[in-house]
């Protein structure tokens, strides 16, 4: 037996969580057994748990898009018992059942053996927060977006995105400008490397087709009008990095930045990544990416947790990255 936050739905209704003693034989499909460590709270599984978006695609449903941990049972020749590993999105979540469990039986094809730089807490520090965030700034780099072209928006600033991109770019030389409503947590932003920080709200309204010619580039995670505006007032031949929808899944802009400006806006997608680019942006974080900044942006939970920290995220009340300790 094994302990597993569980997400029940009855017809018509929202789903409710609860926290439940589940045998190994009643975990779905797979070919690798792994005993889980460390899970993470992201938007999405807030999302999912408050049943504020259809994130879940069938129930009964573990959340988790994240976990790391270690193999001990596996018929994968990829893999051996003992191995450390991680997973980041393939669906785990959503469709299949997830991280915030003490074990789960996954395709191993899924999975990519934890980087020799990382504990597995420090993995989930980072989590698909983080690898989505090296995904951003390694697609403004292929863009030749380099830092003597000129200031990076990012938005989000608080948040798990947002964060790792900040100290990403900081230690890799690139003037930054971050965006936040959340005036409390400014000291925080700057401490992770942000040159300047505008108000979200001079975003996130409807705005003109084509602004004033400011950055560079831009890693965006909000969506809607905030993106809109970003990339009317990209720089000519400018890269914006798409990888969010906090705002909303709209975008209200025009073709004029496109065709006027050349900016290139980049989707950026990391639930079904290639693993060559999973281990890529690995390869990177653990280069790239300030260590010390994770201890600060981090704060750790237990599966009892889970539900009113979901809550709170999505109130606005937390920053950084939440890491969920399955077995606390």
């Amino acid at each position: 037996m094994f302990k597993a936050l569980i997400l029940k739905k009855e017809e018509d209704k929202k789903a409710s969580s609860v926290l439940e003693d589940i045998e190994v034989s009643n975990l779905p499909e797979g070919d690798v057994l792994v005993k889980i460590n460390y899970s993470t709270l992201n938007y999405k599984d807030s999302l999912a748990i408050t049943s504020s978006s259809p994130v879940v695609k069938a129930y009964p449903m573990v959340p988790g898009i994240d976990f790391s941990g270690e193999v001990e049972e596996t018929s994968n020749a990829n893999f051996k018992i003992g191995d450390k590993v991680i997973l980041n999105g393939f669906g785990v979540g959503e469709k299949h059942w997830g991280g915030m469990s003490q074990k789960a039986r996954v395709n191993g094809d899924w999975l990519g053996k934890l980087p020799h730089k990382f504990t597995e807490k420090q993995a989930m520090e980072i989590g698909t927060a983080g690898y989505t965030a090296m995904l951003c700034v390694m697609a403004l780099e292929k863009n030749g977006i380099t830092p003597n072209k000129g200031e990076i928006i990012v938005t989000g600033a608080t948040g798990g995105v947002g964060s790792i991109a900040i100290s990403i770019l900081n230690k890799l030389g690139y003037q930054v400008c971050a965006s936040s409503g959340r005036t409390e947590h400014h000291d925080y932003i700057k401490s992770l490397g942000a040159d300047r920080i505008i108000n979200r709200s001079e975003l996130s309204e409807k705005g003109r087709p084509l602004g004033k010619e400011i950055w560079a580039g831009a890693i965006d995670s909000v969506g809607s009008y905030t993106l809109a505006n970003i990339c009317a007032s990209t720089k000519y031949g400018g890269v914006v990095a798409a990888c969010g929808l906090a705002q909303g899944f709209d975008l209200p802009a025009t073709v004029m930045p496109f065709i006027l400006r050349g900016v290139t806006l980049a989707g950026v997608d990391s639930v079904y990544h290639s693993i060559r680019g999973r281990n890529e942006a690995w390869q990177r974080l653990s280069d790239d990416l300030n260590f010390e900044h994770l201890e600060k942006m981090t704060k750790t939970i237990t599966l009892n947790d889970v539900e009113q920290t979901a809550k709170s995220m999505l109130e606005n009340k937390t920053y950084g990255r939440i890491v969920v300790d399955v077995n606390a």
